[in-house]
């Protein structure tokens, strides 16, 4: 076997003492393993070696070539561990050019200089979140109509942009989310809100999860009734002051427009039948379609005068009150918003009809159909 090489050279390390030899023999084997057992078991047989009585006795049994894939897969993770640290893949050097280069297009909007997407104007949709950190993560994974309120204040950069675009808000997941939600339902126009995973902030979340948020986003009705979140409604009057100052001013497409001196009426009205079908019916046309009406009084009855989606309520309600027409009920499918209510109540409107209301303190007669 040794001549075909099954087997190879045979080291015998011995020592003498008292005239009794001892020692180890090692046998390198290159057959499979049932071949090297025999083997082993045919030298626990010999004994004899020449005149003299011998014992054999296996010890042990290696396969030297899995030892050696050990000690090579070892090293081999050792070497790709020192070179990871000197040389990045360059799968890792395109992504961070790409991360540098989408992060650098971040820009200022507004006159409170707010963090945004190069693509804040353009878009119809904006992601209102809380910092400039938040910007830039989502700027990282290629969302770029996101802006920051630099704070817990609803800026009035970002309540100008609610009355002409859809705002989805994107919160942190702690207790001061919540308050920003609870601040924002009350002063903007919103159309859904989603929030980072509870103890999690914006800035920390991965492509994953920011796209997972943004895709459970909801509804505010959907969200309040979601999270039980309790919103404290205190309505602000209009004071002397400011009515004489809007008085003044020239008309201007603005929100100072639609916060007019106009005062609300002394107490709800009482709807007719005829007018309550009336609204009945508008409101089973606007079924689904999230949109609003206007309605004015003629000396031939009701009539719709105006239809918009619910994103542009506040924005008709201005063109209404510039063409000095009395808006006698405002129909919305949706979620009558505390911004809705007061421009409105300014407008001097007779009755709201909406799906639900974000508060009841209103001089302004609410129906619910």
């Amino acid at each position: 076997m040794q001549k075909k090489g099954k087997i190879g050279r045979i080291d015998a390390n011995c020592e003498t003492e008292e005239s009794r030899t001892q020692g180890i023999v090692d046998i390198p084997t290159s057959i499979d393993k049932a071949e090297t057992t025999i083997i082993a078991a045919a030298i626990e047989t010999i004994d004899r070696v020449g005149p003299c009585s011998a014992k054999f006795e296996v010890t042990s049994i290696e396969d030297v070539r899995s030892i050696k894939r050990e000690y090579v897969m070892e090293r081999a993770r050792k070497l790709l561990e020192k070179l990871n640290a000197t040389t990045p893949e360059f799968r890792e050097m395109g992504k961070n050019v790409t991360t540098k280069a989408r992060t650098s297009k971040i820009t200022t909007y507004g006159d409170e200089m707010l963090p945004a997407g190069p693509e804040i104007n353009i878009n119809e949709e904006i992601i209102v979140v809380e910092g400039r950190a938040d910007v830039i993560n989502l700027l990282r994974y290629g969302i770029k109509n996101a802006i920051a309120m630099n704070g817990t204040v609803i800026p009035r950069t970002i309540k100008d942009l609610s009355l002409e675009k859809k705002v989805t808000l994107f919160v942190d997941g702690d207790r001061g989310g919540i308050l920003i939600i609870k601040d924002a339902i009350n002063n903007i126009n919103i159309n859904s809100i989603t929030k980072a995973p509870d103890g999690k902030e914006v800035e920390e979340l991965t492509e994953k999860e920011v796209l997972v948020c943004l895709r459970n986003k909801a509804s505010v009705e959907d969200f309040i009734k979601k999270y039980k979140i309790k919103i404290a409604r205190t309505p602000r009057k209009t004071t002397r002051r400011e009515i004489k100052k809007e008085i003044k001013k020239p008309i201007t497409k603005s929100i100072s427009m639609i916060r007019s001196s106009v005062s609300a009426p002394a107490k709800p009205a009482k709807e007719t039948e005829e007018e309550r079908d009336f609204f009945k019916q508008v409101l089973e046309e606007l079924t689904g379609t999230k949109g609003a009406a206007l309605i004015i009084k003629t000396p031939e009855g009701l009539k719709t005068i105006y239809k918009a989606s619910s994103s542009k309520i506040i924005d008709s309600l201005y063109n209404f009150r510039k063409r000095h027409r009395v808006l006698h009920a405002l129909i919305i499918d949706d979620i009558a918003t505390i911004p809705i209510i007061r421009t409105a109540e300014k407008l001097n409107c007779k009755f709201l009809v909406a799906r639900n209301f974000a508060t009841t303190r209103t001089r302004i007669k609410l129906i619910s159909l």
